[in-house]
């Protein structure tokens, strides 16, 4: 029998479970005060999602998808901001299950695209990113301050 997945948006009082997840996903403890201000205002924008997968216990993962309309695109475009699934559920369909909300969220909104971003670190997500159907396709630069 499968993992039983169920994908709904988050709410205020998931604030803790993404918390941990980002800090786990960036490996460094964000300030928290900070983390939870970007957390309300993002939550609260419409042009946002922010999905959770769990099953009958625990929350599996979180995936946030910003939406902008570009100038380049002639349109509204998606992007994934981060993407988390814990180790123990990882390669059991909790990833494939928020990326398809992600893709319904897409059609519905008619959104020219969806990008995401991968740290050169993460080396194996390439791979993932492409059995869930992403291309290869740019190159991003970065300056840090």
């Amino acid at each position: 029998m499968g993992l039983k997945i169920s994908i709904r948006k988050a709410e205020n009082q998931d604030l803790d479970f993404i918390y941990k997840a980002i800090c786990e996903l960036e490996n460094e403890v964000l300030d928290f005060e900070v983390f939870q201000m970007i957390f309300n205002e993002n939550i609260s924008n419409s042009k946002n999602l922010y999905l959770i997968a769990e099953n009958e216990t625990e929350g599996l993962g979180f995936i946030s998808f910003h939406t902008q309309n570009l100038l380049h695109h002639c349109g509204l475009v998606g992007e994934i901001q981060e993407f988390f699934i814990h180790q123990k559920y990882r390669g059991q369909g909790v990833g494939r299950s928020l990326i398809n909300e992600i893709l319904n969220f897409a059609e519905e909104n008619n959104l020219k695209s969806i990008e995401v971003t991968t740290n050169k670190k993460r080396v194996e997500n390439v791979a993932i990113y492409e059995n869930l159907g992403f291309a290869l396709s740019h190159n991003k630069f970065t300056i840090y301050n």
